[in-house]
C-alpha cells in the first residue's frame, strides 16, 4: 500500500456534527481516511495528541487590492497573513485594485497575479457598477464567484456606488447567470447627507462618526435590496451586517422563501463603539462599531443561528492614511486590517458562550462553502480538499507586530490576547504556516 503524504494522528478533529478524537490520512492532497487509528505509514506524520484539528477557514471578504496598491497588501502577504491564522481559502473584493474588477480584462489581469503570487486557494468578485451591466455575463463565464455591489459611497473613486436601476439591472442578470450579488447595504441617501452635516459641524468624534452612519441606514438599504430581490429573483449575500435590526429582516426573507445569506465580522462582535473612541482610526470601518447593547445583540443573533457566515473584511491600508495628526475620524480611511484573526477570534467567542466547536466550522468553513459551491471543501471529511489548522487551546496568541503578517502591522486587534494559537496550517495537504518556522 502506498504512504500516506499526511498522517494527522490523535487529534480532536471539529467534524460538521461533532467533535472526535480521530486519525487523518491525506493523499494527492485529499482526505481519504478519518478513522481512529490509522496504522499506514505516511511521508509526514503529526501527533496531534491535546490538540484541536479544524476545517480551514474560508474567508469570503477580503481586499488585497492588487494590482495598482501593492503598497496597501498584494496578494503574496496577504495569503501568507491569512494561512497564519488558519484560513486556507479567500474570495477577493474587486474594488481598491487598480483597476477595479468590473471589466473581463481587469478579472483577466487580477487571476494571473492571484495565480502567481496567492500562496493558498482563492476566488474573485466582480464588481457591479453603472455602465458594466454588459460585463456580468463575461465575467460569469471567466469564473468570478459573485458580485459586489456598494449601496453607499465605497470611498474609491474607481468604484462607483449602484444608483437603483444599476442595482436592479444588475440583480436581473445576475440572477439569469445564476450567481449571487454581495452587498454593502448602508443607505448612501442617509449617509451621505449626515456625513455631510457632521463635517459642516466640525463634529468629527467617535460618537459623530458613529451617528454619520446609523442603524437605520443599514436598514433601509437591507430592506430596498430585499424589495428588488423580490422582483428580480436575485440570490443575495449581506456583507459585515452589523446591527441586530437588519439581522431580522434579512431572517424574514429568508423564511419568506428569498435566497439570501448574511455574514458579520469578528470586530463586531469583540469591539464596540468606545473602541473606536480609544483605539482612533485603526478601528475605523464602515458600518462602524457600534454601542456595546448592539454588540451583545449582534452576539445573540450568532449563538441563535441567524447570521450564517463569518468574514474578516480584511481592509488594510498604510497608516499614513489613517496618521491621527493628519486625519480625524471622520476623514481617515477606514477599513480593519486583522483577517488572520478571525478564526481564533471565533474559537475565543465559542468557549466564552460556551458554542460547540463544530459550530465555528459551519460559521467559517461549512456555510461559507455551501453558499459558493466550493467543491470538496468546509469540512474534514473524506474525499475532501485536505484544507486544515492545528489549534492548540492551552497555548494564546498576543497579537504584536513580529507576528502580525499583514504588511502593515497597525490593527485594532493589537496586544489582544486570544486564548488559543495556530499551530500549522494544510492546503491540499501542504503546509503552508507552521509557527514553528515563524518563531
Amino acid at each position: 500500500m502506498d504512504k500516506l503524504d499526511l498522517l494527522i494522528k490523535n487529534g480532536t478533529i471539529v467534524l460538521s456534527d461533532r467533535v472526535e478524537n480521530l486519525s487523518i490520512g491525506v493523499k494527492d492532497g485529499t482526505i481519504v481516511q478519518i478513522a481512529k487509528k490509522i496504522d499506514q505509514e505516511a511521508m509526514k506524520t503529526i501527533d496531534a495528541t491535546g490538540l484541536y484539528v479544524f476545517p480551514g477557514m474560508i474567508d469570503v471578504h477580503v481586499h488585497f487590492n492588487e494590482p495598482g496598491r501593492t503598497d496597501w497588501e498584494g496578494f503574496e502577504t496577504g495569503s501568507q497573513m491569512l494561512a497564519a491564522g488558519g484560513i486556507t481559502t479567500f474570495f477577493d473584493m474587486p474594488l481598491n485594485g487598480i483597476p477595479s474588477t468590473v471589466t473581463l480584462k481587469a478579472f483577466k489581469e487580477k487571476a494571473a497575479i492571484a495565480n502567481e503570487k496567492a500562496h493558498i486557494d482563492f476566488e474573485l468578485w466582480g464588481g457591479l457598477v453603472p455602465g458594466n451591466i454588459d460585463q456580468i455575463a463575461p465575467l460569469c463565464e471567466a469564473g468570478v464567484v459573485g458580485f459586489k455591489a456598494f449601496l453607499s459611497a465605497s470611498g474609491n473613486d474607481e468604484f462607483e456606488a449602484a444608483d437603483d436601476r444599476t442595482l436592479l439591472e444588475g440583480m436581473w442578470e445576475i440572477a439569469a447567470q445564476n450567481k449571487v450579488l454581495a452587498l454593502h447595504a448602508e443607505s448612501r441617501t442617509i449617509t451621505d447627507f449626515l456625513t455631510k452635516e457632521m463635517k459642516q459641524k466640525n463634529a468629527t468624534t467617535a460618537a459623530d462618526y458613529a451617528a454619520s452612519r446609523p442603524i437605520i441606514a443599514e436598514v433601509e438599504a437591507v430592506e430596498r435590496a430585499l424589495s428588488y430581490a423580490k422582483v428580480t429573483g436575485c440570490a443575495l449575500h449581506f456583507v459585515h451586517i452589523s446591527s441586530a435590526a437588519a439581522i431580522d429582516k434579512i431572517e424574514q426573507a429568508q423564511r419568506n422563501g428569498l435566497d439570501v445569506t448574511v455574514e458579520t465580522c469578528p470586530h463586531y462582535l469583540l469591539y464596540n463603539q468606545d473602541d473606536l473612541a480609544t483605539k482612533g482610526a485603526v478601528a475605523k470601518c464602515a458600518p462602524p462599531l457600534r454601542e456595546e447593547a448592539e454588540r451583545l445583540r449582534l452576539i445573540d443573533k450568532l449563538r441563535k443561528g441567524k447570521i450564517d457566515m463569518i468574514s474578516s473584511d480584511h481592509s488594510p491600508a498604510p497608516f499614513h492614511l489613517k496618521d491621527p495628526s493628519q486625519y480625524d475620524l471622520l476623514h481617515a480611511w477606514g477599513g480593519i486590517s486583522g483577517g488572520q484573526f478571525s478564526l481564533i477570534a471565533m474559537i475565543e467567542l465559542a468557549q466564552l458562550y460556551n458554542i460547540p466547536f463544530e459550530e465555528v466550522g459551519k460559521w467559517c468553513a461549512l456555510n461559507p462553502a455551501r453558499r459558493f459551491k466550493q467543491q470538496h471543501k468546509g469540512s474534514i471529511e473524506v474525499g475532501f480538499d485536505a484544507d486544515i489548522t492545528i489549534i492548540d487551546m492551552n497555548k494564546e496568541t498576543t497579537v504584536k507586530r513580529d507576528n502580525f503578517l499583514a504588511k502593515h502591522k497597525e490593527t485594532l486587534y493589537m496586544d489582544r490576547v486570544f486564548p488559543c494559537k495556530v499551530i500549522e496550517t494544510f492546503s491540499h495537504g501542504n503546509s503552508v504556516y507552521s509557527a514553528d518556522l515563524i518563531e
